[in-house]
């Protein structure tokens, strides 16, 4: 990557504040789970706040700024092939998710949002019962509790696959992707893409947090 290259904005805030408060929600889960009944209530807004989050992201993939939606790096097996041929030839620089890593977004996103989800109905059959475990019977709420904890373990492998394709890109490529989730901008990209306005952003938090605060409110 040449220092001298135009800087372009590819992320805008809101993936932006999406990406990190989403790594300080997991690892606060993460850590108040292992804690017990001291820091269930950490535990169980850490949830809400991952729900909210993904929740929004999804919403966001599908009306968000160019960058963000599932359109722009969700590709076929051909334009994966074609871009990690690309890759190592040192000819290839996504605008935004690249091609290769697409999946792999989406494929978290969705585990997030389910794990998020199967600790609403969460118990351990004797102090702790989720918000939401009033709407199914106990044989529904053991297995949902299984899945909490079986998907916690497959997003920890995800995650490390991640940490990993990040440190090769700067190993391999000499591309930081950490800097532009931080600042936004890049280098020796193509075009600026196209941002949406950041009130659709608000709205769309705030629909998906009140949904979730209506369910958890008139759960029984």
């Amino acid at each position: 990557m040449t220092s001298d290259a135009p800087r372009v904005k590819v992320w805008d805030l809101p993936v932006r504040l999406f990406h990190w408060l989403l790594v300080a929600a997991f690892a606060l889960s993460w850590y108040s789970g292992e804690q017990g009944l001291e820091w269930v209530d950490i535990h169980i807004w850490s949830g809400y706040a991952i729900i909210t989050l993904v929740g929004f992201r999804i919403l966001w993939g599908l009306v968000g700024s160019e960058t963000a939606r599932f359109t722009d790096f969700l590709h076929g097996p051909r334009r994966i092939i074609g871009y990690l041929r690309g890759w190592f030839r040192g000819e290839e620089h996504a605008l935004g998710h690249n091609p290769a890593g697409g999946w792999m977004v989406l494929v978290m996103l969705v585990l997030l949002l389910t794990q998020g989800i199967t600790g609403l109905f969460a118990t351990d059959d004797i102090f702790f019962d989720g918000p939401l475990g009033g709407w199914v019977s106990g044989d529904t709420q053991s297995w949902l509790t299984g899945w909490h904890k079986t998907l916690f373990d497959l997003l920890l492998a995800l995650i490390a696959l991640h940490i990993v394709a990040v440190v090769l890109y700067r190993l391999v490529r000499g591309e930081d992707l950490v800097r532009p989730m931080v600042t936004g901008y890049k280098r020796e990209v193509a075009r600026q893409p196209t941002m949406a306005p950041l009130l659709r952003a608000v709205v769309l938090l705030a629909l998906v947090a009140g949904t979730l605060a209506i369910a958890v409110v008139t759960a029984p």
